[in-house]
């Protein structure tokens, strides 16, 4: 199985959307074997579904999200847990172990803002974590 997390020098990348890099893990027998970061080669909001989909990742953990992008994944067949902070490889860890904390409400909704370099969704609420 492959999981893929928005990922950003360590840590869960807060916005789906504007990610440039995923970290892929290769996961058997419930433990991560390999992992690589990938580029998303300029790709942002929907077709990033299809690009995840094209690497046969079956599991999306990242940050911010929005409703397109959600769609997206949930046509391609991907599982997503929204709304994770932190470390990329803690994120997958807990996963594993059964205790990543997420929000599977998490909604960004601000998609006609300026978006700027230091913008990160979970500054305002659409990175909280539930659990």
């Amino acid at each position: 199985m492959k999981i893929a997390v928005t990922y950003d020098n360590g840590m869960v990348f807060q916005h789906f959307g504007h990610t440039e890099q995923f970290k892929i893990y290769d996961i058997e027998d419930n433990k991560i074997v390999s992992s690589e970061v990938v580029s998303t080669n300029g790709s942002g909001h929907g077709a990033l579904a299809g690009f995840l989909s094209a690497l046969q990742v079956k599991v999306l953990i990242c940050g911010g999200i929005g409703a397109g992008a959600k769609n997206a994944l949930k046509e391609a067949g991907i599982e997503l847990f929204g709304g994770v902070n932190g470390l990329a490889d803690l994120a997958v860890q807990s996963y594993l172990n059964g205790t990543l904390l997420f929000n599977p409400d998490v909604m960004c909704n601000h998609h006609g803002h300026e978006h700027n370099e230091s913008h990160s969704c979970g500054s305002h609420g659409c990175g909280d974590k539930h659990n």
